[in-house]
């Protein structure tokens, strides 16, 4: 094996790469805009191709579409030609990835997509090659060279072409506004998705679960309640269910340290009348940001709701168990 200054050559393809994306930026005019229109009004869903290492590109674009709320699929175009060819209809538009545009298999289906009746759109780095001129718009990416000391591997071209599918998927994300609650709905099962759309009523101890006690209730009662919830802290709330105040772990030891005793006091004497509160309507990630927030730590919540009554409680282990 040849000993090579490793730093040096993996600066020099990062360079080589960056040299491609500057050069497909200063090259785009208005067949770039020209694409993202067409995609944009396409009727249909977008249909993204391509083989070997430009397939892989072709099927992170259309993941990105998806994700972004463009509706998309990745065909990969051998597959395409012995039936999945199906899945092209007339009002789709087909993104084609090649970069030489001379691949007989891919150029084969589009000739049997142009016939269906949708558009195609080519990424390539040969305008005038065989799949350039079966496609109604081409992207030339004018990628000088490739990374590879050969020129021949698919190195800055591959970056060069998903840099433009992320520009064209970004653009159209934009363009349809679309907006943090859209993207958490693309995104339900990844932590920005529970950010986006979890509510303190999807986290909450609710229920039987739900430490909460009777301001009349006795003490010893309420110590008693507290140690069957595991919560470390109890709701005190009046007869119509309104929060009095909240009773944690931290107000037990002080009562037991004062000189009255806890035996004699009531469990208004105990509790802190004024506890921050959160509503069960609320982002659960508020929540987990309101505890952490505080100089003085706090773990558990009480839940209201629009009529001030207490309905749960929220402990900062619910918050992370539901992935925040």
């Amino acid at each position: 094996m040849k000993d090579i200054d490793i730093l040096k050559e993996m600066t020099r393809v990062i360079d080589v790469e960056i040299e491609a994306l500057q050069s497909v930026r200063d090259s785009m005019g208005s067949q770039f805009e020209a694409a993202v229109r067409m995609i944009a009004g396409a009727k249909g869903q977008i249909v993204v191709t391509g083989i070997g290492k430009s397939g892989i590109i072709a099927n992170k674009i259309a993941a990105t579409f998806r994700s972004t709320g463009t509706q998309s699929i990745f065909l990969h175009a051998s597959e395409a030609l012995h039936g999945d060819i199906g899945a092209v209809g007339r009002h789709d538009v087909m993104i084609a990835i090649g970069k030489s545009g001379e691949t007989s298999e891919l150029n084969d289906l589009l000739r049997f997509v142009k016939k269906s009746g949708a558009r195609v759109i080519s990424i390539t780095s040969n305008a005038t090659s065989a799949m350039a001129k079966l496609s109604d718009i081409v992207l030339d990416l004018k990628v000088p060279r490739e990374a590879c000391p050969l020129n021949l591997a698919p190195t800055a071209s591959t970056t060069a072409a998903l840099a433009v599918g992320d520009a064209i998927a970004v653009t159209l994300m934009k363009m349809k506004n679309i907006g943090p609650a859209d993207f958490a709905r693309h995104h339900p099962g990844g932590q920005l998705g529970r950010r986006l759309l979890l509510t303190i009523g999807d986290v909450m101890r609710k229920g039987d679960e739900n430490p909460i006690i009777s301001h009349e209730q006795p003490v010893e009662e309420m110590i008693v309640q507290m140690t069957a919830f595991l919560v470390g802290a109890i709701s005190v709330v009046n007869r119509r269910g309104e929060l009095m105040g909240l009773v944690t772990d931290y107000d037990i030891r002080k009562a037991l340290a004062s000189r009255k005793g806890i035996a004699s006091m009531k469990i208004t004497d105990i509790m802190n009348p004024s506890p921050i509160v959160v509503h069960s309507d609320q982002m659960a990630v508020e929540a987990l940001e309101l505890m952490r927030s505080r100089k003085k730590p706090i773990t558990v919540l009480p839940v209201l709701n629009g009529k001030k009554k207490v309905i749960g409680m929220v402990h900062i282990h619910n918050l992370i168990a539901a992935g925040l």
